[in-house]
């Protein structure tokens, strides 16, 4: 059993007021006009605030603020207050890892990497806001044990054409990037339509040191590592276009396409000292990595909205599709000196082309009253089909021969299927009640194609969702919620194979990995709508973790995710945003947790 206390104070985020615009309210007092030569005028402005509690969901707006400048999507997720991202691209929410990020209420489908791919090439000026959601309701999906981050992107609203350009250029101590696009919008009486170019590239680089000691039977030996990197990632101009027809007063279809095509370039040097006297290694290994990788990604939608009653009822229909396709090549040069053998060197080559081909289809329905009830219900079924085919060459002589002992092929194909039901009640004037219950199967099958390993998954599970809110006054309100949700493994985390970082340093899947497993409860309270503070409890088994498994005797280190036991967290947030001056606001997030691992 282990317990740990991690405080964090996020940065800051800075934000900028916006002058008047048409979200600007204006107001002039003629009323003295007919008894005064003298014009007198009283100007109201009003400002969307920065950080907005509803009631589920904390609201980010990006549209219009300092903070869309020049950066990216996923450099605006990182600086989102209580959103942290590691190094490999792992979201976390008030320091809880499982994040499932959604674009549009859609999900994403892809892994960490290919997440973070995907919103790198995505400029912050197409942002509208984010949403975090600690504790979805039964209409989301259950993935994602942390909750859900939904990033809302920009959509026109008024009548008429529209038509914007932008540039943009943003820089800090480690990363520095442009992004320019231009976007038009479209709207008259039954149509609308919108479309979006953009172009951005971000430079950046990143070190560390690695520290290891083997001990054995043998004696024990030190593992010394400096690390240093730098990255390029830039691409053709971005497309996202789409359009929706009002058929008739209630009845609504639309479309949505995005393409998204970037490429990376990294270069990656180690230097790493090996011996049983560290001050004095028994060898040194130096490598210089080069690696490229070009990732291509095409999503669709199309909906269709039928409005029952004018008390707000509806009947929708979604079909998503989404292929993504990664194509990497990289050079791994290995250069060995030893004291008794000399020097050496070890020169690899990598071909990795993989993809994704995702389909999903859901039906929702939703029957409401005039007091405000709600009744909801819907059915979900989705299809991911994955293969990453990496290859291995030796390149030490001017031809390629393969190495049959990095190379792999797998395959992964992954159903669900999901039914919901979800009711609202409004009790009195100021206290609301929601529950629902969510059924999910999932079916998955994972062919290992080198070694004909095949590995196949059938599970089915229940997740409630609670949740309560009393509006005390207009200052002050406070909810109690309630859901279990699940993390399933990644795909690659599922792969038996071992894929290579360094020459001591490799990856390994786990075909007997576990989704994990929890149950989260959190207590909101809001005073005068912008300060929060939140008493949160998860409980989590199964937990997914990394976990390290060091081969002494030839100073290897391979790294697989397991599975272990439980945890319990209790945590404390508060978001407290202060006004410096009428045009800059700041915003402060803290959080503290407390954990026990069993």
């Amino acid at each position: 059993m282990k317990a740990l206390l991690f405080i964090g104070l996020l940065l800051p985020l800075l934000t900028f007021a916006q002058q008047p615009s048409d979200s600007t309210k204006q107001a002039t007092d003629t009323s003295q006009l007919s008894r005064n030569k003298e014009l007198r005028a009283v100007t109201v402005e009003s400002t969307r605030p920065s950080i907005e509690q509803k009631a589920d969901r904390l609201v980010i707006n990006v549209e219009n603020t300092a903070l869309a400048a020049g950066n990216t999507a996923y450099a605006v997720l990182a600086k989102t207050p209580g959103v942290t991202v590691d190094a490999e691209g792992n979201i976390q929410i008030n320091g809880r890892s499982g994040v499932t990020v959604m674009i549009d209420g859609r999900p994403t489908y892809l892994s960490a990497r290919d997440l973070r791919t995907l919103l790198e090439g995505m400029p912050a000026e197409n942002l509208k806001n984010i949403e975090i959601i600690t504790n979805p309701s039964a209409k989301y999906d259950a993935q994602g044990t942390a909750g859900i981050l939904n990033l809302n992107l920009k959509r026109q609203v008024q009548q008429g054409i529209a038509g914007s350009v932008y540039m943009g250029y943003n820089t800090d101590l480690a990363h520095s990037g442009w992004s320019t696009g231009v976007s038009v919008n479209y709207r008259k009486d039954k149509w609308s339509f919108f479309a979006n170019v953009d172009a951005m590239r971000r430079v950046g680089g990143r070190s560390g040191l690695f520290a290891r000691t083997f001990v054995s039977n043998s004696g024990t030996t030190y593992f010394n590592q400096t690390a240093v990197g730098s990255h390029c990632n830039e691409g053709p101009p971005t497309l996202r276009t789409g359009a929706d027809v009002q058929l008739s007063k209630r009845h609504s279809l639309g479309f949505s396409y995005y393409f998204n095509q970037n490429t990376l370039r990294q270069q990656f040097f180690t230097d790493a000292a090996i011996g049983t006297d560290p001050a004095k290694p028994d060898l040194r290994v130096g490598a210089a990595n080069y690696m490229m990788n070009v990732w291509q990604g095409m999503t669709g939608n199309v909906h269709y909205l039928f409005k029952i009653d004018s008390a707000g009822s509806t009947l929708s229909a979604d079909l998503d599709g989404a292929r993504i396709r990664n194509r990497g090549d990289a050079d791994f040069n290995n250069y060995y000196d030893t004291l008794t053998a000399g020097k050496g060197t070890d020169f690899l080559y990598q071909e990795s082309p993989n993809g994704y081909d995702i389909l999903s289809a859901r039906l929702d329905y939703s029957h409401a009253t005039a007091g405000g009830q709600k009744f909801e219900g819907g059915v979900r079924t989705s299809r991911v089909l994955s293969d990453n085919d990496a290859r291995f060459y030796f390149h030490n002589t001017p031809e390629l021969v393969v190495d049959p002992y990095r190379t792999n092929h797998f395959r992964y194909r992954e159903n669900i299927y999901a039914a919901y039901v979800n009711t609202v009640l409004p009790i009195g004037k100021h206290f609301t009640a929601q529950a629902g219950l969510r059924l999910e199967q999932t079916v998955s099958r994972g062919d290992q194609l080198t070694t004909g390993q095949v590995t196949n998954r059938k599970y089915t599970d229940l997740f409630p969702s609670v949740f309560l809110q009393e509006k005390v006054s207009d200052r002050y309100s406070v909810s109690l919620s309630y859901s279990r949700r699940l993390q399933r493994p990644n795909y690659g985390n599922l792969n038996p194979f071992r894929l290579y970082r360094d020459p001591y340093t490799w990856y390994e899947g786990n075909p007997a990995l576990r989704p994990q497993y929890a149950h989260s409860l959190a207590l909101t309270q809001s005073i005068k709508k912008q300060y929060l503070i939140t008493l949160s409890y998860l409980y989590v088994k199964d937990i997914m973790s990394e976990l390290p498994r060091i081969v002494a005797d030839s100073a290897y280190t391979v790294y697989y995710t397991g599975n272990v036991n439980s945890e319990r967290e209790v945590g404390l947030t508060a978001v407290v945003p202060v006004k410096i001056r009428r045009w800059w606001d700041v915003q402060n997030t803290l959080y503290v947790l407390g954990d026990r691992i069993e």
